[in-house]
């Protein structure tokens, strides 16, 4: 067998995880917390981390992400943060994501916390309105988000 040949059989597993990762639809009946064990009731307020060939880790408040990255676990490579965008519903990667803290708003852990894909959708949410910005920092520590990269 030529090098060249062998050489693409030892890197063909990496190529298949190597890409970009997707979020994975979140089953409110099913799916439960990977910190609390509560059930993701409410899917504006879930968050998840996924990686490459592995089962996606739900959360079912954004305090329960913070609480489950400040115990400094072993992502796989690849790992990239997800929030569900709080009007919307759509999984968006927390990389990009803008987060608001609202005493009044009940969340499932009462972290008060929200996320947005971006400004306007958080402006156009009548549950963000009087919160208070939070930093990505906050939530995730200063290396931010996992996203995917090393």
């Amino acid at each position: 067998m030529s090098s060249g040949r062998l050489a693409a059989l030892v890197l063909l597993p990496f190529a298949c995880t190597r890409g970009s990762v997707q979020p994975s639809a979140v089953d409110t009946r099913n799916d439960s917390c990977t910190n609390c064990r509560m059930a993701v009731s409410d899917g504006r307020f879930a968050a998840q981390l996924a990686a490459p060939g592995e089962e996606p880790k739900f959360f079912d408040d954004l305090g329960c992400l913070h609480d489950y990255l400040a115990k400094k676990p072993h992502l796989p490579i690849g790992t990239v943060a997800f929030v569900a965008d709080h009007r919307s519903g759509a999984w968006v990667p927390a990389s990009q994501a803008v987060f608001a803290r609202r005493e009044m708003l009940e969340t499932p852990m009462d972290s008060h916390l929200i996320a947005h894909a971006d400004a306007s959708s958080r402006q156009a949410d009548p549950a963000a309105a009087g919160g208070k910005s939070v930093s990505r920092e906050e939530i995730f520590g200063p290396s931010g988000p996992p996203d995917g990269k090393p």
